[in-house]
Order: C-alpha cells, then sequence, then structure tokens
C-alpha cells in the first residue's frame, strides 16, 4: 500500500495518546485536529454517505446516482457539490451530463472502516443506541 500523503497523512501517522510526545507542538495538534473536524462535517450527511457508497462501485451519472438513491436532484447535486470541493469525489462531463467518482480512498476506507464497525452491533442495540445519542 503506498504511503499516505498530504492532510490525511497527518491523522494517519498522529500520535496515539499512549506514544504522543510531550514535545509536540501543539499547533500540529491543532491543524490535524481542525483537519479531522473537517473530514468527518464532509461525511456527517447520510446522503453523502450513501453517495460515497454507490460510487464505489465506480463512476455514475447524476441520473444513475437518483436511479439507486432516493432524493431530488438539486438536493443531490448539494451533496456532489461538497463532496468535490472536499475533494473526496472528481467529475467530468460529457456533453450535457457530469460523472463522478471517487478520488480520495482515504475518506472511503475511513467510511468503511466506521460502517463495519457500527454493522457489527446487533440491530436491536444500535437503535437503543441512536436513540441515547438525540
Amino acid at each position: 500500500m503506498p504511503e499516505p500523503h498530504g492532510d490525511l497523512a497527518m491523522i494517519r501517522n498522529m500520535p496515539g495518546p499512549a506514544t504522543r510526545s510531550a514535545t509536540l507542538p501543539l499547533s500540529v495538534d491543532d491543524e490535524v485536529f481542525d483537519l479531522a473536524a473537517r473530514t468527518f462535517r464532509v461525511m456527517s450527511a447520510p446522503m453523502r454517505l450513501k453517495i460515497i457508497s454507490e460510487l464505489c462501485e465506480g463512476e455514475k451519472s447524476v441520473s444513475q446516482l437518483l436511479d439507486t438513491i432516493q432524493t431530488t436532484q438539486p438536493n443531490m447535486s448539494q451533496h456532489l457539490a461538497s463532496l468535490y470541493r472536499a475533494g473526496v469525489v472528481g467529475k467530468r462531463r460529457e456533453g450535457v451530463m457530469i460523472y463522478y467518482r471517487i478520488i480520495n480512498d482515504r475518506v472511503v476506507a475511513l467510511c468503511r472502516t466506521l460502517c463495519q464497525h457500527l454493522n457489527q452491533h446487533e440491530p436491536k442495540t444500535r437503535s437503543s443506541q441512536a436513540k441515547r445519542i438525540r
């Protein structure tokens, strides 16, 4: 697996609580935490997670996404624009059609890991946890 690069590499390589050095400048932590918060903010909408999941199967047009995800075209476009600005998806135009694809595999891996972890709980447990969170 290639070494991570860019901002997400900072998150992956961030020392855990047991290994964090007292000499680590606070500003580095602040940058990492800000990046983590921005990443989670992008993924905080269930609609965006559905879009990411669909695009994991390959490049799709907006109309193809609308065939599998129940929402309006303006809402879909708004979420796709957020994912595009965040660098999660790329797009290309072919005539009047715009096709989207995943370009940030690290965000996808994070989504998959989290969803797999949450899916390991029994549905009854997940339902009671969701009520407590609200």
